[in-house]
């Protein structure tokens, strides 16, 4: 066969759905920006943050199961949210090998400005249209499930 015969695989970015999500993510936390700005966290920080509103109180582990983080990453994460008055990182009393942490009153009373604050891109980019907000969030959930259930 000849160069000319054979079929070339074609690599192109936008061929790729990991690329498609990836960069859309990436637009995501551009567009989430000006919103985090006004509470002063990153993206990151405030998913930790969200977690924690749910269930105070929780361990490293748990939160990063919940986030599909890794305890190092969450680490350095954690430890700026200390710096900054919101969590406190203490040892678990039944299991020392495990780090708990819980908010402070400074990162209760944050929840609140968190609320205040809503991304505006939603509309802008859904023109109101929840239910299709709704049926994206479900088909992309289900693609990751369906994924972390294939890896176990």
């Amino acid at each position: 066969m000849t160069d000319a015969a054979t079929p070339k695989s074609k690599l192109e970015l936008n061929d790729f759905l990991c690329f498609a999500l990836h960069s859309t993510a990436l637009a995501i936390g551009r567009a989430n920006k000006p919103m985090l700005d006004k509470i002063g966290l990153t993206y990151s920080q405030y998913l930790v943050m969200v977690v924690l509103w749910a269930e105070d109180n929780r361990t490293v582990s748990s939160i990063g199961d919940k986030l599909f983080l890794e305890s190092n990453t969450l680490t350095p994460l954690l430890k700026r949210l200390e710096a900054l008055g919101y969590v406190r990182r203490s040892r678990d009393t039944a299991d020392e090998r495990q780090v708990r942490i819980s908010l402070t009153e400074q990162g209760r009373a944050l929840r609140e400005k968190a609320c205040a604050a809503h991304p505006d891109w939603i509309d802008r980019a859904f023109g109101g249209d929840m239910a299709a907000v709704q049926e994206l969030k479900d088909r992309v959930i289900a693609i990751r499930d369906r994924l972390k259930t294939a890896e176990g």
